[in-house]
């Protein structure tokens, strides 16, 4: 996951998730070519690196702070974890844990949080989350986003329409907040030529409103706005597998990076790719 410092063109803010033993918020410059890491924070509990966490999202949020996204994997035999919202300062150090309520949590698999952005200021914030994939209450073909509201702790959710995998299966990876709505990361996870699947969709929030949890969910729009296979093919290598990071920086340019898992069955390669300035829907 990504974000970006909203005073700094080229300023970004990038977690690591599990394939490290403790989460990091990093800090990257992006005006380098290539980019270079400046700094990295281990996220703590109470004074020491806090353990499970594997960390898919980061937003930024107003008090200079952040939001970060882990995911969880209810399924694991051996240190099961639910997925979690994580309110730290800017040194890091958490200050809040919001949990699922019981009856989302019971719903999750191991596909959960991806994706953080915040909407909305004081008693109107909304943290949303993307989930990954379907969980056990969700119709086939459709992912949740799920809306948090700080002033009240209160959850909802609305549902998220995926593309038909032709092959293996499409989820999301990321989210980020713009004027006017969402933009969503959706991938198929291929590789090579098999990757049909790789864009950035905009969901508008114009008379949207997440429901309460445990009934019927309203269904949101999407909108392509970018193909990124041919980005991911123009430096005419392997199209890689997880794009999971996108952030809109200070100067208006838009950032893609890939994830490698860690380099665990994977060639180790990682792309930051610039996409430069977008046409965001109005």
């Amino acid at each position: 996951g990504a974000a970006a410092d909203p005073a700094a063109a080229g300023k970004l803010f990038v977690v690591t998730d599990s394939a490290g033993a403790f989460g990091r918020v990093l800090t990257v410059d992006a005006t380098k070519t290539p980019a270079v890491i400046t700094g990295a924070v281990t996220v703590t509990r109470d004074g020491a690196p806090a353990p499970l966490l594997d960390l898919e999202g980061i937003a930024v949020a107003s008090d200079g702070g952040f939001w970060l996204a882990s995911e969880g994997n209810p399924e694991r035999e051996k240190d099961p974890t639910q997925s979690k919202l994580l309110k730290v300062g800017a040194d890091v150090a958490i200050v809040e844990e919001i949990a699922l309520p019981e009856a989302l949590a019971a719903q999750a698999t191991r596909f959960g949080f991806e994706g953080v952005a915040v909407t909305g200021t004081g008693a109107d914030e909304t943290v949303w989350l993307a989930v990954q994939r379907e969980w056990k209450d969700d119709p086939k073909g459709t992912a949740k986003l799920l809306a948090y509201r700080p002033a009240d702790k209160s959850w909802g959710a609305v549902r998220y329409p995926l593309d038909q995998a032709e092959k293996g299966w499409v989820g999301l990876s990321e989210l980020t907040a713009v004027p006017g709505g969402l933009v969503v990361v959706e991938r198929d996870n291929q590789v090579g030529s098999g990757a049909k699947v790789k864009k950035l969709t905009f969901v508008p929030l114009a008379g949207v409103t997440p429901a309460p949890l445990g009934g019927e969910l309203p269904t949101v729009k999407k909108q392509d706005i970018r193909d990124l296979i041919p980005d991911l093919a123009a430096p005419h290598g392997y199209v890689l597998d997880k794009v999971e990071s996108f952030a809109i920086d200070a100067a208006g340019d838009a950032y893609i990076i890939t994830d490698n898992d860690g380099v665990d069955d994977h060639s180790g390669e990682t792309q930051l790719v610039k996409l430069g300035e977008l046409a965001l829907p109005m």
